[in-house]
């Protein structure tokens, strides 16, 4: 009798973990089924396998190549010659400088090694193996869950609505496929002896191994309602060790628990604030599909509340509240939703059998129109988002004096310059002074923002800056940077413009005698910025903001012609009403 029911006590939780086989008519040929998931991970992998476009992926990439070239922490800052010169701002910024220069280097030692054996197309498969991986668990665990293949496979595309906005080439990336390869394994409840050693792994990759602690904790809560009188079921036990492991191994790290108190200063900083990917996100905003998720989920645990695990209680909870806090994180309701709405649907699908074929080839066809539109498998940069011709400019000519440029080149500037140039700020935020004195000198805020006077030209001075290199719009909000057209002016003869191209400007102070410069360098700024705009759109559509800024900035100055061209592009790509620009469009229309 014991062997028997010991043989059932196996049985039953080895049919735990597996996917459950849709039974009746939802039943799938083996082969079909297998065909349906082998398309779905490769319209996955097409779908984010995309340009390079990340400003900040270029300096993890340098770092990568520091930490194998050095054998050694970026310690202090080697890329940005401005963090020696301020000292920290408030009581504990130092911290929060070694824990953003340290905390992600051995993703950064990985990305390189990638980028040395396949370059940028390998680092674009291993990102979209990631984020493929972390929407393919969620549909493994929605399938599991709900006993329906096709929800499985619904729950990794619903994940992927989301993920697909983060196709960003960052450490960040590793955080979230490793909370799903937690709650996968806690699912399972298998190989948790694996979990303390994946800690120590994510703690050396991301300052995100904090969720790790979040994901165990919450299925250790899971476990508490048990009764007190009865003994520790052997689960519990191992499940509660592992993630006492968990906490304890993933001390092992440059940083050991400092991700804590950095996680509380980052939201004392005026700095980070300024960053969206820490600002809340808009609430029934771009992107849409986080809010569908997450309210729907929300919706169906309510509804359901008499059967919902405290784990799940406790994960949407943490991964709601974490969401909520900062853009950054949504990728975490992304996974979760899906498989709780999966998990907690209150109607049975019934799908008719001829879905087993209509699956395979709805699924074939979208990754053959993703193939021949050339928005799958795009194994390249995006060169034209970037300075690349400007960074030519200054190591062909030789320019190694201390250098300004705008926050979102510095990324770049560091891959391509380091060490014979460093760059004055960049997307690592470590300077709460420098980003501060950065934000004087780009709109000489308090003080006349065409000129180079006050508070831009002392500090110029201060840095002793011999060249300036810049784009001239920031394109989410469109606002134009001043810095431009206050160094063509004509009254200032210490400035001399000495490159131009569609993305980026170079000026450099008292250039060399015999150093080519143009001639009429405010027209030329001017012209350059209707260019860089047009550029811009383009390329990217969504953003069209800057057209909008110089169509204002055209009207104002009596260039109806402009004017006209811009309001006419910038209404053509802008995704909401304007009536303000289409009334201005239509007077012109009018009067031509």
């Amino acid at each position: 009798m014991k062997r028997a029911a010991l043989r059932q006590s196996l049985s039953s939780r080895k049919s735990e973990t597996e996917i459950a086989v849709p039974q009746g008519p939802e039943r799938m040929p083996p082969r079909l089924a297998f065909a349906s998931v082998l398309l779905a991970a490769l319209c996955l992998l097409g779908l984010f396998a995309t340009e390079i476009a990340d400003t900040d992926f270029w300096w993890h990439l340098k770092t990568g190549q520091f930490l194998f070239e050095q054998r050694a922490l970026p310690v202090p800052d080697p890329f940005a010659f401005t963090t020696a010169l301020n000292p920290p701002a408030y009581p504990g910024e130092d911290q929060v400088r070694r824990f953003n220069l340290t905390h992600e280097w051995l993703a950064q030692a990985a990305l390189y090694a990638v980028y040395t054996i396949g370059g940028l197309p390998a680092i674009i498969l291993v990102r979209a193996l990631l984020l493929g991986a972390f929407c393919g668990l969620a549909g493994l665990l929605a399938a599991r869950r709900s006993g329906s293949f096709y929800l499985g496979i619904a729950a990794a595309f619903a994940s992927a609505t989301l993920a697909i906005h983060f196709t960003a080439d960052r450490p960040a990336l590793f955080t979230f496929c490793m909370v799903a390869v937690f709650v996968a394994i806690l699912e399972y409840r298998r190989f948790l002896w694996t979990l303390p050693l994946l800690a120590v792994l994510w703690a050396n990759c991301h300052g995100g191994f904090v969720l790790g602690w979040v994901v165990v904790l919450a299925y250790c809560a899971g476990t508490v309602r048990s009764s007190s009188r009865s003994p520790i079921p052997p689960d519990r036990l191992r499940l509660w060790l592992a993630a006492a492991g968990v906490v304890v191994f993933s001390r092992l790290n440059p940083n050991g628990f400092g991700v804590l108190g950095t996680l509380l200063r980052y939201r004392q900083s005026a700095m980070t604030a300024n960053l969206i990917e820490w600002s809340p996100p808009y609430l029934w905003g771009p992107p849409y599909a986080f809010d569908i998720l997450l309210y729907s989920a929300a919706v169906l645990l309510a509804v359901s509340w008499r059967r919902v695990t405290t784990s799940d209680w406790a994960l949407f909870a943490a991964f709601g509240a974490a969401a909520l806090a900062a853009f950054r994180n949504i990728p975490l309701i992304g996974f979760l939703a899906p498989v709780l709405i999966a998990s907690y649907f209150p109607v049975k699908l019934r799908v008719p059998r001829i879905a087993a074929w209509l699956l395979p080839a709805l699924l074939a066809s979208v990754l053959a129109i993703g193939v021949a539109r050339g928005s799958f498998f795009q194994l390249r940069a995006s060169m034209w988002k970037f300075p690349a011709g400007a960074a030519d400019y200054l190591l062909h000519n030789h320019i190694a004096g201390p250098l300004f440029n705008t926050w979102e080149e510095g990324g770049y500037l560091i891959w391509r310059l380091w060490p014979q140039q460093r760059v004055f700020i960049d997307g690592r935020a470590l300077s709460e002074s420098a980003n501060r004195d950065y934000r004087r000198i780009l709109y000489n805020l308090g003080s006349d923002i065409g000129r180079v006077t006050g508070p831009r030209a002392e500090l110029l001075h201060r840095y002793g800056i011999q060249a300036v290199l810049t784009n001239t719009f920031e394109y989410v909000s469109g606002a134009a940077y001043p810095l431009a057209m206050a160094l063509a002016d004509p009254s200032s003869t210490e400035w001399q413009l000495v490159y131009d191209d569609p993305h980026s400007l170079v000026f450099l102070r008292d250039p060399r005698p015999g150093t080519p410069v143009f001639p009429n360098k405010l027209q030329r700024v001017l012209d350059h910025m209707d260019t860089e705009c047009s550029d811009y759109i383009e390329h990217d559509p969504e953003l069209p903001r800057c057209a909008r800024t110089l169509a204002d900035y055209w009207l104002r100055s009596g260039d109806r012609a402009r004017a006209y061209r811009m309001l006419t592009l910038y209404l053509l790509h802008a995704g909401s009403s304007d009536p303000e620009a289409a009334k201005a469009l239509q007077q012109l229309m009018n009067t031509r």
